[in-house]
């Protein structure tokens, strides 16, 4: 089974975690026939961590966990952080390939987003 893993910084207001989970959810509806397993996880100040999250998809079944940093720009935690935390995990799941997907802002579709989201405030 594959399972996509959406890691987010973490914030100290609850509010933002949860809008992360949530967003986990709404993908969790969205792509069921590629990941059979979707679930959030946080660079840091918020529960769960990446290893953690990686092991829950691990525990529910994944073959393949493809961790997708739900971060704008390609920063210290994007280059180094995560593919630093995902190294460290992998360890203890040989028999899972783990899979670091491209940051949110590197999407093509990132520009479109922009002049739609621009447009939206134009249009209301």
């Amino acid at each position: 089974m594959n399972a996509l893993l959406l890691v987010a910084h973490g914030s100290r207001r609850a509010q933002s975690n949860d809008e992360v989970t949530a967003l986990a959810k709404k993908l969790r509806g969205r792509c069921s026939e590629t990941y059979e397993i979707v679930h959030s996880a946080f660079l840091e100040l918020a529960d769960p961590l990446i290893p953690e999250g990686i092991r829950k998809c691990v525990e529910d079944g994944a073959g393949t966990v493809v961790v997708l940093p739900y971060f704008l720009n390609s920063g210290r935690h994007v280059t180094e952080d995560i593919p630093n935390i995902v190294n460290r995990t992998r360890n203890s799941y040989p028999d899972v390939e783990i899979r670091i997907a491209f940051h949110l802002g590197a999407s093509e579709l990132m520009t479109d987003l922009l002049i739609t989201t621009a447009n939206d405030a134009i249009n209301t």
